[in-house]
């Protein structure tokens, strides 16, 4: 009888205990001057010590606001070193930073300030086509709660920063690990998004092991263009540094291939992180063979299912033989599971690791909730320290996802082989049924990838009368490709596919809907399939969209 598809990251390494700002003090310490931050796209750099001061003022200046324990603190920007201050300045004084996607609109803006009864904002005065100030002003009306916004670079940020200069140290705070300590608003893709609330506990730990699994030391430096706002971004990438003492990299305040390549060469990172996207983009670039990334060995690909042939050029061309998939969700604050750096490739490529240290998983029938045996698809779920505490003032949302003996219900399915290494196949919702036939889109995105002109490939599902559902191939191809059929993409596809995962419709693009961490949005990808083809529950002919 085959193992049930459960398992538990026994490690040496124990828990932290503490609070991210006690960690951070120690880094300090142990740190002095050694670089913690450098931003590139504004030319600053702070030391340990240099950020301390910083950290410090901005938690005085906060304090002298009126700021205390549980208020909530919004931070709506681009990356910023500014950003970085509030992190660890809200962490020292127990506030709740509130992490607001840059992307949001005054429609999001408000719901946000509103749900989380957003008492000071901290945010960018404008980005690009985003005037940050003026969408402000448009919602502040119908925000009671909301009493002072700081707009970085305005001369009251400046007054607040000058304020709490010279203070010293931030007192210490009477605050327990276990507080809540960050919201952060997930994606949802009907309705309003939800507040996944996370404590010290949750994601100083999370960041501080996933920081373990690749090696990390005071002498590493990573190159974070993945935005803070996120968990990629602020955990994995700030709090795995600070609780490591290596130095955090700004490249740019939102993604840039260029300016990443530059930032990775010039500052010499050890370390890159970004989701698959960011690393095609940045394969892309068309002199990517003139930048030094020697000093490059390690990574983080993670964000969305990792594409093997991509996975195999960032090892190759770009020197990160060390290079982690991370897999996990904001609401698990963010990480699950991972691979380590004694996978081999084959692991590294086909896979998003094994269980998380002090974590357990389990893959379940999500129809009975009792665990698979191995091999078998399923959901996952997770549970252990890294589990939010729930869904900020919506207990009954988060009872949907988090049952009573705690395990967190990711909604992904997955499988889990003999050894313990997990594979995600999909998204229950992305699960498409042709005719009676379960079809995992990834196995099919996977083999597109294969295809010598095609460089990114997502596939959904749209109706069909006869079979319930089809399969659609959206596909972007590489600069100079002949422009590739329905008829060729089946004919590539011919004797090594199942008949039933071939698709049936091709729309060509040159980029996909996705949101500002890089995911995919498959729903407003089938919103505009089934209008392109004209379905209205019924079939369309098979042609090329």
């Amino acid at each position: 009888m085959a193992a049930p598809s459960y398992a538990s990251g026994i490690s040496a390494v124990p828990l932290l205990g503490e609070t991210i700002g006690q960690n951070f003090d120690k880094a300090v310490q142990r740190y002095p001057g050694r670089d913690a931050l450098v931003d590139c796209a504004s030319g600053r750099r702070w030391t340990y010590t240099e950020m301390a001061a910083a950290v410090d003022a901005c938690g005085h200046g906060l304090l002298a606001a009126g700021v205390t324990k549980g208020d909530r603190v919004g931070i709506w920007s681009p990356n910023c070193a500014e950003w970085v201050f509030c992190q660890y300045a809200t962490a020292k004084l127990g506030a709740i930073l509130v992490n607001i996607n840059p992307a949001y609109r005054t429609h999001e803006l408000g719901f946000v300030l509103k749900q989380a009864g957003i008492s000071v904002l901290v945010a960018a005065s404008s980005f690009k086509t985003s005037d940050y100030a003026a969408m402000i002003d448009e919602v502040r009306g119908d925000c009671p709660d909301l009493r002072r916004v700081y707009l970085i670079g305005s001369s009251e940020w400046d007054e607040l920063m000058h304020a709490g200069a010279g203070s010293g140290p931030m007192p210490v705070a009477a605050l327990s690990a276990d507080d809540p300590i960050n919201i952060q608003y997930t994606s949802g893709t009907t309705g309003f998004p939800k507040g996944a609330t996370l404590s010290h506990h949750n994601i100083l730990n999370n960041g501080f092991m996933v920081g373990e699994l690749v090696n990390y030391s005071e002498v590493d430096r990573v190159c974070i263009p993945v935005p803070f706002y996120h968990c990629f971004g602020m955990v994995m990438g700030n709090l795995a540094c600070t609780s490591h003492g290596a130095c955090m990299v700004i490249p740019a305040p939102a993604f840039d291939p260029v300016a990443t390549l530059e930032a990775v060469a010039e500052e010499d990172c050890t370390s890159l992180y970004g989701v698959p996207t960011m690393f095609i983009a940045e394969l892309g670039v068309p002199d990517f063979a003139s930048y030094d990334l020697s000093s490059l060995r390690t990574g983080i690909m993670a964000g969305s299912p990792c594409p093997v042939e991509v996975m195999k050029r960032v090892i190759s061309d770009m020197g990160m033989a060390e290079v982690a998939i991370c897999y996990g969700m904001t609401e698990t604050s963010p990480v699950s599971t991972q691979t380590r750096d004694d996978d081999d490739l084959e692991r590294r490529v086909s896979s998003v690791g094994t269980v998380h240290p002090h974590l357990e998983v389990k893959v379940v029938d999500p129809a009975t909730g009792l665990t698979v045996p191995r091999g078998e698809s399923g959901e996952f779920c997770t549970r252990g320290y890294s589990v939010m505490l729930g869904y900020w003032g919506e207990p009954e949302k988060t009872a949907e996802v988090i049952d009573q003996a705690r395990w967190m219900h990711t909604g992904d399915l997955a499988t889990m082989d003999d050894e313990g290494y997990l594979n995600i196949v999909g998204r229950i919702k992305d699960l498409v049924i042709r005719g009676g036939e379960n079809v995992y889109p990834r196995e099919v995105e996977e083999f597109l990838y294969t295809h010598p002109d095609i460089v990114d490939a997502q596939v959904i599902g749209v109706p069909d009368e006869k079979y319930g559902e089809e399969l659609m191939a959206w596909v972007k191809l590489r600069d100079g490709a002949a422009e590739l059929t329905i008829d060729g993409l089946r004919e590539f596809c011919s004797g090594k596919l199942s008949h039933f995962k071939v698709p049936c419709y091709l729309k060509l693009v040159s980029e996909f809907p996705m949101t500002v961490t890089g995911k995919i949005r498959k729903v407003e990808m089938r919103e505009v399939s089934v209008g392109e083809l004209g379905l209205q529950g019924g079939a369309a002919e098979v042609r090329n969209a």
